[in-house]
């Protein structure tokens, strides 16, 4: 996973309420096809007309936000399912930041194991951010050391993350990463642990139906 530490870039404004997983990828995309490839179809409903041509509407189809690394969008983002290749198709896509006042909770979660940092802000502060946006305007940045959305005007909005999954982000480690980092204190403590109550180690040998006399 490739760490975040400072993302500096266009922010496309997507100023809808309630985008859910299906709206960011359709279920068919992850279950056919190459799966490294799944960023082309991120907002695939929103992003293309009936007839298969780019609706130009769609803010994320103007050039400056196209391929916009951070997304300043409304709130309940990523609610619906579980599906974790919501995630994995905006990464895809290029967006490492996404900005709202809520998200679903599974989503957000999401966003950590794979390399995407959701910031949650006041509405207020989301629509001003929106407000200062423009696809041919100055860049924003988002600085996770220092826990900072700095805005297109310079002015810097702080935001809180748990200190664990800030630190995962910042190293490039989902949470089997963070977990294998201390491998070597694990097996340390299993070796002790193995010594000190060798019973609870034994594998149980269980009677079975035969042993017992049951049928099988």
């Amino acid at each position: 996973m490739q760490p975040l530490v400072v993302v500096t870039g266009s922010a496309a404004v997507l100023p809808l309420a309630n985008i859910d997983t299906d709206v960011i990828i359709r279920i068919e995309r992850l279950t056919q096809g190459d799966q490294t490839q799944v960023g082309q179809y991120a907002f695939e409903a929103l992003r293309y007309r009936p007839g298969g041509s780019e609706n130009p509407e769609f803010p994320l189809n103007r050039e400056g936000w196209r391929n916009a690394p951070i997304l300043l969008t409304g709130s309940n983002f990523g609610c619906g399912s579980s599906r974790e290749g919501a995630v994995v198709a905006l990464a895809q896509k290029g967006i490492r930041v996404v900005v709202a006042p809520s998200f679903g909770d599974i989503f957000y979660s999401n966003c950590f194991q794979n390399g995407v940092l959701p910031v949650r802000l006041p509405e207020a502060k989301v629509k001003q951010l929106m407000g200062l946006s423009r696809p041919d305007g100055p860049a924003f940045s988002v600085d996770l050391m220092r826990q900072l959305v700095i805005d297109a005007a310079g002015e810097t909005h702080s935001f809180d993350i748990d200190p664990l999954r800030r630190e995962g982000l910042l190293a490039g480690l989902d949470d089997v990463g963070l977990t294998l980092r201390d491998k070597a204190v694990i097996q340390a403590w299993q070796t002790r642990d193995r010594n000190d109550r060798p019973w609870a180690w034994e594998p149980i040998d269980r009677p079975t139906p035969r042993d017992s006399g049951e049928a099988a």
